[in-house]
């Protein structure tokens, strides 16, 4: 790799810790470079040293992933059980009904999290990366020969990824707000204060976002073991007795329990499903660890601690005759281990709201590659992980809506009221994407796919439906939230759509049997145009607008650089593209290039590092003579021509004045730039 030194200290940090990202995603770039290889190839070279993982490598992922991908469900303990018989349901809690209850959620984790999820979902993985917008990006419908389904998949996707920002902001304060309720247990002192604690602890995880995870991420998967087998010693305290309660296990418990309670058995549904909350998030996170180290810790910890734990509460349930119903999980400690028990909890609700944080910023990264939002400026926290970055808007967004909840809600219960209705909805459309997974990337029959499907579908329904009914409660919350996030990433993608369309339509005006730029070229082959020292650098997008900003700075400065680069930013439906196949680089004569760069959704793009990579094309651009010119679109909404509805485009013309500009975005100097206006209307 070049060691050329760039015309500025800052710009050289950037593109040392660009390389170093690259380093630390695959190979090293020299190897890269000097030995390409296809998606394929690099599909399969991952699935392969995926298999061929040491036991110990195996297991310090497994440690890993307890910290980062496990704390949601990992947390649901605290409240789970106990808001079955709690809110508008008024089920007792006997002991037919704690055994149906049991029953239940024995099933939900071993039929959603262990089977669909852990078993099947976490196959559909789009280069080792999950989630919902990697889902979408593995069906690809963007590309140009896709069905007549793909415009609907993609909406789908799309609102199902605006569900989940609900969720991010409920997980924090639910899981702390439980935490802390703990206090109550032991005395009455610490009632006033709960909120104030619960808001204070939440202040202070928001604030040292900007920090980054990379080292206190080390200590997350220790916490993580401690809170577990937590979690089964006291499972196995109160088991011990009350025994008789492992017979919940028979499926035919939960059967009699909804013959006994018919509708009200519906109701509890949406309380029964917050054990399984955590499963969107755990597929989410696959990528930083992989599919091996995530089953590891599932099926060797998490989760016989977490049905160690329900099973124990429910024993201390029938034991004490339901007396315990008001606070199940902390109530099965001994009284001499209440204060450390809600001390490690709080630790608990912490680090998993730190990983449901970190899952926002890797997801609002994919939607914005993905052009679904506007740029946003991100902050790469660690030279080693991907995954590490921090987006400050919507950090202190998501700190402004958590707080608000919790004043909001005042308490766990009323929060658990809003909390479910938006992961069950995306859970129910995982399934529907998984099933397009399974007919056109897999190419299963219709007698395999569907019954799958519907298997699936009988389980997700129902609790989707039973979490319907929280609507007027506070799941009107999520829903909500999500119809406002949906409209602003539809708004977005639209107005870029009309944006592109509006400039190839000005391109085109002249003639469309010409192609502008080789025509451009020519003349400049005939032309007396005095070229100066250097190179510049116009970046333009894939589609549009490269011509007319050219000609527009030819006009007003009458001189060009010796060598022009026309470099265009493509993201691809993978995660991450290979240093080696970063750039195409196409030479149009005259010393003008045409330069595309090419990243995954999950790489942050950065100009001056992809430019360096040109010299192995035997293109050398010396970054203290390079200049970049940048187009500036100010987007005039009107109705007189065809496009959005107006308050739309007004609402995309507002978004792209705040928007980061695309100097910042890519990380360009700001001091070699040149910005040439251009108003549009759309």
């Amino acid at each position: 790799m070049s060691d050329k030194k760039t015309a500025r200290d800052a710009d050289r940090n950037a593109e040392e810790k660009e390389e170093a990202l690259e380093r630390a995603s695959s190979r090293s770039e020299q190897e890269q470079i000097a030995q390409p290889y296809s998606h394929e190839e690099q599909a399969e070279s991952s699935e392969a040293e995926e298999r061929s993982l040491s036991t110990k490598r195996l297991f310090v992922l497994g440690l890993a992933a307890l910290g980062v991908s496990y704390g949601d469900i990992g947390t649901s303990p605290l409240y789970a059980l106990r808001e079955c018989f709690r809110g508008s349901s008024n089920l007792l809690p006997s002991d037919a009904n704690v055994m149906g209850i049991l029953s239940l959620i024995f099933w939900a984790l071993i039929l959603v999290v262990s089977t669909k999820y852990m078993l099947f979902v976490t196959r559909a993985n789009n280069n080792g990366e999950g989630g919902m917008l990697a889902l979408v990006a593995l069906l690809n419908p963007w590309r140009k020969n896709a069905g007549r389904h793909s415009k609907w998949l993609l909406q789908l996707g799309v609102f199902g990824t605006a569900l989940l920002y609900g969720s991010f902001m409920l997980t924090p304060a639910i899981s702390v707000s439980s935490a802390v309720e703990g206090l109550n247990v032991a005395t009455t002192i610490f009632e006033p204060y709960v909120i104030p604690i619960t808001i204070a602890i939440l202040v202070m995880l928001f604030a040292i976002q900007s920090r980054g995870t990379e080292t206190v991420g080390r200590f997350f998967g220790p916490v993580m073991i401690v809170w577990f087998v937590t979690l089964a010693l006291l499972g196995v305290y109160g088991i011990v007795q009350e025994p008789s309660v492992l017979k919940a296990i028979n499926p035919l418990r939960a059967v009699e329990f909804f013959t006994l309670n018919r509708w009200t058995g519906f109701v509890v549904l949406g309380a029964v499903f917050l054990v399984v909350t955590g499963g969107e998030a755990m597929y989410a996170d696959m990528g930083h660890f992989g599919r091996r180290p995530i089953q590891l810790a599932w099926f060797g910890l998490v989760l016989p601690a977490l049905l160690l734990n329900y099973y124990g509460q429910g024993a201390m349930l029938i034991h004490s005759q339901g007396q315990s119903a008001a606070q199940p999980f902390y109530n099965l400690a001994p009284d001499w281990a209440l204060y450390p028990l809600v001390v490690l909890s709080t630790v608990a609700t912490v680090i998993a709201s730190q990983a449901v944080i970190s899952g926002a910023f890797s997801l609002t990264r994919q939607a914005v590659q993905l052009g679904q939002l506007p740029p946003m400026r991100l902050f790469q926290t660690s030279s080693e992980e991907y995954g590490q970055i921090y987006v400050p808007t919507l950090n202190w967004l998501l700190m402004l809506a958590t707080i608000g909840l919790v004043l909001g809600f005042r308490t766990s219960t009323n929060l658990a009221w809003a909390y479910g209705v938006g992961i069950s909805f995306a859970m129910t459309i995982t399934t529907i994407l998984a099933f397009f997974i399974m007919r056109e990337r897999w190419k299963w029959s219709m007698w395999v796919a569907g019954p799958i499907t519907v298997a699936f579908l009988m389980v997700d329904l129902p609790f989707f439906g039973a979490n319907l009914l929280k609507v007027p409660h506070g799941g009107w919350f999520p829903v909500l939230t999500a119809v406002v996030m949906f409209t602003l990433m539809g708004t977005w993608r639209r107005g870029g759509e009309l944006l592109r369309k509006r400039l190839a339509h000005d391109e085109r005006e002249q003639d469309e049997e010409q192609d502008p730029l080789k025509d451009f070229v020519a003349e400049l082959a005939k032309s007396d145009t005095i070229r100066v020292k250097g190179t510049a650098i116009f970046l333009t997008s894939s589609d549009a607008g490269t011509l007319p900003m050219l000609q527009h700075h030819l006009q007003l400065n009458h001189v060009l650089h010796e060598r022009v680069l026309l470099l265009t930013v493509r993201t691809e439906d993978s995660p991450r593209i290979p240093a080696a196949e970063r750039l195409e680089i196409e030479n149009l004569g005259q010393e003008v290039y045409r330069v595309i760069v090419r990243y995954g959704f999950m790489q942050t793009p950065n100009v001056p590092v992809a430019v360096r990579f040109a010299e192995h094309f035997g293109i050398e651009v010396d970054m203290e003579q390079a200049t970049f010119y940048v187009g500036r679109a100010t987007i005039i909404p009107t109705d007189e021509v065809e496009g959005m509805m107006l308050w739309r485009e007004k609402l995309f013309a507002f978004m792209s004045r705040n928007a980061i500009q695309p100097t910042s975005y890519y990380k360009v100097p700001p001091q070699r730039v040149i910005e040439l206006g251009l108003r549009v209307e759309i």
